[in-house]
């Protein structure tokens, strides 16, 4: 007779898998908060965007750390020599999916994009500067977190 969770159309992989997770996006929450940074929750959203993506968290997180990286500097330096707008805001997304294939990191350019409308869109009272190493950070922990689960608790063989 099957275990109540099969009847119900959830397997054991499932079931680990949303511990997995969960663990991990609770784990980079910790420490984000820890480290007493403004939107910790980009640490726990960056974790679970790596554990539940379907190519190789490495790859993944490589790329979130590269775009993550050139968005905060582009939104930056556009923020502090130009009053933000829609103009600005543009022209950072575009530049960034200029520089990213100039780079050798195409795939990071949605992360880059991602990082400049948080950076430019939001109304923040700290110097650009600041919310930019603030973002890199929070999702920096966020990568690193899952990068460390994954390796010590890998997921499950079973298609999810």
């Amino acid at each position: 007779m099957p275990t109540l969770p099969v009847r119900l159309g959830v397997t054991r992989a499932a079931i680990l898998n949303a511990l997995r997770v969960t663990v991990t996006a609770l784990a980079a929450m910790l420490v984000a908060r820890q480290f007493g940074l403004p939107e910790f929750y980009w640490a726990p959203i960056s974790s679970i965007v790596i554990m539940l993506s379907t190519i190789n968290p490495l790859t993944l997180a490589w790329q979130r750390f590269a775009g993550t990286a050139l968005g905060a500097l582009v939104a930056a330096l556009l923020a502090i020599f130009f009053h933000p707008s829609w103009i600005v805001y543009a022209v950072g997304v575009f530049a960034c999916g200029i520089l990213c294939p100039l780079l050798r990191i195409p795939g990071a350019y949605r992360f880059a994009a991602i990082t400049v409308s948080i950076v430019l869109l939001i109304a923040h009272t700290r110097s650009p500067w600041i919310v930019s190493l603030h973002r890199f950070i929070e999702v920096s922990i966020g990568i690193a977190v899952a990068l460390v689960v994954a390796r010590l608790w890998p997921r499950p063989a079973a298609e999810l």
